[in-house]
């Protein structure tokens, strides 16, 4: 399997062209990729929680759906372990619906023989990642005042597997 190329080639929310058509020719997206994110909500979904914190993004980005879930375990795994599946409540925002693409051009000796450059450079879908905007939420967390503090360790690990910078904020809900 080949290398995935370094995030700095997507992180800009620049939308490219992608027409999709009926007929084969003048499609240029073939497939769709899936989503590597196992599932975006974990936790006890039935119970009301008195706290929730969020994880809100400081800039506009795209994140990889790679990435969100690497987000997703490391902070499910904290709190599973030490809190347990019944006291936490844990949605991922964020869908990637942007499929990425890349050109790959050949390299190394004879390389100029089965590379066409840069004609029809449109690219192959290699995978999906999310347009976050400034101020989106991109994990919601749901905790009962015990475990506040498990729960801002759990978002601040996730926080390091994702691309940019985040804040991390708490609101208590009054409805209880």
């Amino acid at each position: 399997m080949a290398k995935l190329r370094k995030f700095v080639a997507y992180r800009r929310l620049e939308r490219p062209y992608t027409r999709t058509s009926k007929y084969k020719k003048e499609a240029y997206i073939r497939m769709s990729p899936a989503v590597k994110i196992v599932r975006f909500v974990t936790g006890n979904s039935n119970k009301k929680f008195k706290y929730t914190f969020l994880l809100l993004s400081k800039s506009d980005l795209q994140i990889r759906d790679n990435a969100l879930e690497s987000a997703r375990q490391t902070s499910n795994r904290l709190m599973e372990l030490n809190v347990g599946l019944q006291n936490y409540y844990m949605h991922i925002k964020a869908y990637p619906f942007h499929v990425l693409r890349e050109h790959a051009l050949a390299s190394g000796a004879g390389a100029d023989r089965f590379s066409s450059g840069m004609a029809r450079s449109f690219g192959k879908p290699i995978g999906k990642a999310a347009r976050i905007k400034k101020g989106d939420t991109i994990i919601q967390l749901s905790v009962n005042k015990e475990h506040l503090d498990t729960a801002k360790k759990a978002l601040h690990r996730a926080l390091t597997k994702i691309p940019c910078a985040c804040t991390i904020q708490l609101t208590e809900n009054k409805s209880l």
